[in-house]
């Protein structure tokens, strides 16, 4: 979007890059911005500060920007502890930046929800707003991007990431998406979707893509449609396609085998829990039986299944926190195949979310206000019946599913190709590399 409103523009991932912070100062002085932006997070947010800080008196002329989910929440906080110029809320962070630089170069109107410094005083241009028509949106720029980088260990390469909507219509408790970037759902037309998967398979020839879109399935009417077009237009021969999926979505065993026909591989799916009155208070809006029935019906139809829980909920004892554990290690046995797995989290209250609201009201927190850096699930954020390291040492038990001779053994036997070999191999060393996050 800025390239084509006439900006120069670097794209920088330091991460992705796998180079070190003196890399990024050297990129920093060899294309000396007028603006940088920084998408943070909130175990990050303090070393951003920092950076800004540095960076500010380096280059007193340069204006810093913020962006994301944590400041979407605390816009003001990050205007009072560092040099940042401006702060943009929302999701559509994409759209609010284009107006912003335009404000900057034009003197256009700043567009709605930038926080900003004038003199001493901070001001605002009051709530974001939302785009209406994803379609007028040009499509990622591959190529600035460096999109090679990119492919998670359980993804065919080469792969490409896409977003076909924004975000999801349901408010489950810990999402800082859902609460504090993308109220209600908005999807790109069929059309629009369709015309960048065969970009992706006809000039980059990735082998699958994954549409990272809260939850893509939800819109059944949108999903069959597109399925339809994919099966029409021979995509489903030439590509994969993964994606967030709800097991709600998944209760017609039909809709579940019309998506594999249409190409769809794996679904990453949120179990969070094996009890009915932990998923009623995160406002999942699923059952524990809905969930199985949903898994069993995209498992018959062919389907890759990918299932991620959470431990550390304030209300648990230990017996509901294994139940959960027993729940997921009985659904993944279940028709085992090569790419199934299971991921286990710390829950993590981040601001702006309903359960961080619930947490402060109930005294939950067991870290401060402001000790952001402790929120990167090496601890537990919240108050539980366990003690902290035995919420981390059922974390890392969770992935010890992968050593269990049943499940290895049926993993195994389902390899039909070296592509899949290849896809286990990766999966090995990153479940290793996860079991060692734990310890």
């Amino acid at each position: 979007m800025l390239k084509r409103d006439g900006f120069e523009v670097d794209f920088y991932d330091g991460i992705a890059r796998r180079e070190k912070y003196e890399d990024f100062e050297r990129e920093f002085e060899r294309f000396n911005p007028d603006v940088v932006v920084l998408e943070t997070k909130t175990p990050v947010v303090k070393q951003h500060w920092g950076i800004i800080n540095k960076m500010k008196k380096l280059y007193p002329k340069t204006a810093f920007v913020l962006m994301g989910d944590h400041v979407t929440a605390l816009p003001k906080e990050s205007l009072v502890k560092s040099d940042v110029n401006y702060i943009i809320t929302g999701g559509d962070m994409d759209v609010s930046l284009a107006g912003l630089m335009k404000h900057i170069r034009d003197e256009s109107d700043m567009p709605k929800g930038i926080w900003f410094k004038k003199g001493r005083t901070i001001k605002n241009t009051g709530s974001f707003v939302l785009a209406e028509n994803l379609d007028v949106l040009p499509f990622i720029d591959r190529e600035l991007t460096h999109w090679e980088l990119y492919g998670e260990a359980y993804l065919f390469r080469p792969v490409a990431y896409t977003m076909a909507g924004r975000d999801c219509p349901m408010k489950c408790s810990f999402c800082s998406w859902s609460w504090n970037l993308f109220p209600g759902m908005r999807y790109r037309s069929v059309e629009n979707y369709l015309q960048e998967v065969e970009m992706l398979v006809n000039k980059y020839k990735v082998k699958e893509i994954f549409d990272d879109t809260g939850t893509l399935t939800i819109n059944k009417k949108w999903m069959t449609d597109f399925c339809n077009a994919m099966i029409e237009r021979g995509l489903n021969e030439k590509v994969s396609i993964s994606t967030n999926a709800r097991f709600d979505t998944l209760a017609d065993a039909e809709f579940c085998k019309l998506m594999r026909r249409a190409g769809f591989r794996l679904l990453k799916v949120g179990l969070e829990s094996g009890n009915d009155e932990t998923l009623k208070r995160i406002n999942k809006g699923e059952t524990v039986e809905a969930m199985e029935r949903g898994y069993r019906n995209a498992k018959d139809a062919g389907l890759i299944m990918m299932l991620t829980i959470m431990v550390g909920y304030p209300w648990e004892s230990r017996e509901q926190a294994e139940k959960t554990i027993e729940s997921a290690t009985k659904l993944l046995q279940y028709k085992t195949k090569i790419g199934d797995s299971l991921q286990a989290s710390v829950v993590v209250s981040y601001p702006g979310t309903l359960l961080y609201d619930q947490a402060k009201k109930n005294k939950w927190l067991r870290i401060k206000e402001g000790q952001w850096e402790r929120f990167d699930m090496t601890e537990p954020v919240l108050k539980t019946s366990m003690k902290p390291e035995e919420v981390m040492k059922m974390c890392q038990s969770v992935w010890g599913i992968y050593t269990n001779p049943i499940y290895a053994l049926k993993t195994l036997a389902s390899v039909r190709s070296l592509h899949e070999f290849t896809l286990l191999f990766r999966g090995v060393r990153s479940v290793f590399g996860h079991i060692k996050d734990y310890a």
